[in-house]
């Protein structure tokens, strides 16, 4: 990766404190990391939002200390010490993705074991058989949307359409119910002044799709949380989906549009995917160590004074997880010399609190991927890569746009009668 000549002017490395998102819209996070780890060591502090400190841990072991012993190191908002003593405002857009819920991500060991159970076995009831089939039908129709054109978005005629549709509808939600979570989430991640509305309305929609399927329950992963024993009420049946739903979508179009990215800016590693050199699973692996789709993960709560990584912790800190910096440890080897496949990468993070859905996001991701790289011949982006950005938020780094130009394809017929509903609103304004 070319690193930058200098940091950018948003990047206060000299004050002490890093802003995340300073790191997130950085053109080469991982330069920045260097710095921070020469600077402080694998435990460098850095800012949440004006005002709100945090640690920043990039060091690989370092995080798996952190999420194997949960008795220090609890993922229960309410240790948060600048929260409880009002250094963080109540209208804080960080308190989405950071104040605490009653569910799977907010609890620690025997409470979180009952509330993960549901997810795991949620998960393992999916028939990955049709929803690879469902997948590929959604990125084929998509595709045949802009064919004709010669021209797309990537991101937001592709990648940002498929987890949205493909995981809403293991839900139960619509098209159109699927199209409101996505401009939620967005607010959601983003972590700014429109993050507690995103919120609020990302709970509404699912909440209106509980009380649906108590009323009229189907074959689908709301009515299976509705009756699964270890969810107690309502409350904790939301949460549940609250988990799933944003974490699987946000993260599995990032994990797309970073994949599509690398094809369309990297001629060697477009040239090994076209010609069979390199797997698409490969090629989702290469893109989870350079760029995992959740590049900090919010957060533990030290519960006592420690020490990690040379840093004295105060009881009540912020530690978030580094997970794009631990990629890049010293002690491990570089990108360029991994061995095709190596799944050591810390990108779904580790510990009791590893992500649950690694298969079916993974299927999902190598789907759409793989029907971009048959379906969409000759891509080229249309803007100098150096102008590509990122979604505002400091906790992932979701290309805003991949502009792109290809082989202009003939719209495929449709047998008589047989016309679908869009997967995606016919009105452009609709977009996200």
């Amino acid at each position: 990766m070319t690193s930058p000549a200098a940091p950018p002017p948003a990047c206060p490395v000299s004050s002490g404190r890093m802003p995340l998102t300073a790191i997130t819209q950085s053109r080469d996070p991982h330069a920045i990391y260097a710095r921070l780890r020469e600077a402080h060591g694998p435990v460098a502090p850095v800012e949440l939002e004006p005002g709100v400190p945090a640690w920043l841990v990039m060091g690989y072991e370092e995080i798996r200390v952190i999420t194997e012993r949960e008795p220090l190191y609890s993922r229960d908002a309410r240790n948060w010490r600048d929260l409880n003593e009002g250094v963080v405002s109540p209208d804080s857009g960080l308190l989405p993705m950071m104040a605490y819920r009653p569910n799977v991500i907010g609890a620690d060991q025997h409470e979180h074991r009952r509330l993960r159970k549901p997810l795991d076995d949620g998960i393992a009831r999916i028939d990955k058989r049709a929803l690879r089939r469902q997948v590929e039908r959604m990125c084929t129709e998509l595709i045949e949307e802009f064919a004709e054109t010669g021209t797309a978005d990537l991101v937001a005629d592709y990648a940002a359409y498929i987890p949205m549709l493909a995981i809403g509808h293991l839900f139960g939600l619509d098209t159109e119910q699927g199209h409101e979570l996505r401009r939620a989430l967005i607010a959601l991640f983003g972590s700014q002044d429109d993050s507690q509305a995103g919120n609020r309305s990302f709970e509404q929609i699912l909440f209106d799709t509980l009380q649906a399927r108590k009323r009229e329950p189907a074959d689908d992963l709301t009515t299976a949380f509705l009756r699964h024993p270890n969810l107690r009420d309502d409350d904790e049946v939301l949460q549940s989906m609250v988990v799933m739903i944003s974490a699987g979508n946000e993260t599995t179009t990032s994990w797309i549009a970073h994949t599509l990215y690398r094809m369309i800016t990297d001629s060697g590693f477009e040239a090994r995917l076209r010609g069979g050199d390199l797997g698409v699973d490969d090629a989702l692996d290469d893109v989870l160590w350079r760029e995992p789709p959740m590049t900090h993960m919010p957060a533990r709560y030290a519960l006592r004074d420690t020490e990690l990584g040379g840093q004295h912790i105060r009881k009540g800190d912020v530690l978030v997880l580094g997970l794009a910096a631990a990629n890049s440890d010293p002690s491990l080897i570089p990108f360029d010399r991994l061995p095709p496949g190596s799944r050591g990468h810390m990108a779904h993070s580790a510990g009791p609190h590893m992500c649950p859905a690694r298969v079916p996001s993974r299927l999902i991701a190598h789907t759409a991927v793989n029907t971009a790289l048959h379906l969409l011949p000759g891509l080229r982006l249309t803007i100098d890569p150096q102008e590509v950005t990122w979604n505002p938020s400091p906790w992932t780094r979701c290309p805003t746009a991949l502009p792109v130009t290809f082989s202009a394809l003939p719209r495929r017929g449709r047998a008589a009668g047989g016309r679908r509903a869009p997967v995606r609103p016919t009105h452009r304004g609709g977009r996200t």
